[in-house]
């Protein structure tokens, strides 16, 4: 058996930027946020962290004043994954250097390894720092999946512990093939409860960014035998997620922080701000939800 890193709801959390670099005074409001929201972790320069237009020294810093501002209350997650196993490797070992709890590694994108390659990716990554790691598979962005019998090998390595999964189709086999002992976590929010339902351990969500209880309570409900009050909170979010992927994320989710007072900024680019239209559909959707 390997202990979970968490069960429950993990933020994927935006980062505060400006026009000169990142807003920490901001970035530390949302880490408090998240806290007292109840989330379970804290996944800190994922995708929705924008750490694909992060610069290295700067990625390692706001990982650092992450793990420092949570001040061990909850697991900081830190993305370090790259198409470049080398880079994988270093971001690995920086990030484990200032404190993180954990990895979140991705698959790598657009080198299309072969399952074999993949296989000898993660294992050196894994092989190379002490803290567990959770293998990202996503393959909308990546245009690869990692297959579950390659899953099921990488988790005979000792700190290779769970995988945020966004195909859904195979959750049932990752499940069979590597036993209670590995975890799975939802990487689309709304599929949560389908995830939870083949032995999922909960979510790296998105929408906590914004809803960080609801979301929490929506796993807690699970697994403390609420299905069907888990459910119920399954179904009031669809409709705010739809409006936070109107976009590619995370376009919509950093709107929405900026809508509840937040002052997170822009998203870099070539990611845009929101359009006009989706702007006011996500406006209605959190009036409707009772955010503003």
């Amino acid at each position: 058996m390997k202990n979970p890193l968490f069960i429950g709801s993990a933020v994927a959390v935006v980062t505060p930027f400006t026009d000169s670099g990142v807003n920490y005074p901001v970035l530390e409001k949302l880490v408090e946020f998240q806290i007292q929201g109840g989330t379970d972790a804290i996944v800190v320069c994922g995708t929705t962290g924008e750490a694909s237009t992060m610069p290295d020294d700067e990625h390692i810093a706001v990982i650092k004043f992450v793990v420092e501002a949570t001040k061990k209350r909850v697991p900081v997650i830190a993305g370090a994954g790259s198409n470049d196993t080398r880079h994988a490797i270093e971001l690995s070992k920086a990030a484990e250097a200032v404190g993180a709890d954990g990895l979140l590694s991705v698959t790598p994108y657009y080198n299309k390894a072969t399952q074999k390659g993949l296989y000898g990716h993660f294992k050196v990554i894994a092989d190379s720092v002490k803290i567990p790691v959770i293998l990202y598979n996503v393959p909308g962005r990546t245009n690869l999946n990692i297959n579950p019998e390659t899953i099921q090998a990488l988790a005979e390595i000792d700190n290779i512990i769970a995988v945020k999964e966004c195909n859904l189709g195979q959750v049932g086999d990752v499940v069979n093939l590597c036993g209670e002992g590995f975890s799975v976590y939802s990487g689309d929010d709304n599929v949560v409860l389908p995830v939870l339902s083949m032995g999922g351990k909960g979510v790296i969500s998105v929408m906590a960014n914004i809803i960080p209880k609801d979301t929490h309570d929506m796993v807690a409900k699970f697994f403390a035998g609420d299905i069907k009050g888990a459910i119920q909170q399954q179904l009031q979010t669809l409709n705010l997620i739809k409006a936070l992927f109107s976009e590619v994320n995370p376009i919509p989710v950093k709107a929405a922080v900026n809508l509840l007072g937040f002052e997170a900024g822009p998203c870099r680019m070539p990611l845009t701000e929101l359009s006009d239209g989706n702007l006011a559909l996500l406006r209605s959707e959190m009036k409707a939800y009772g955010l503003l």
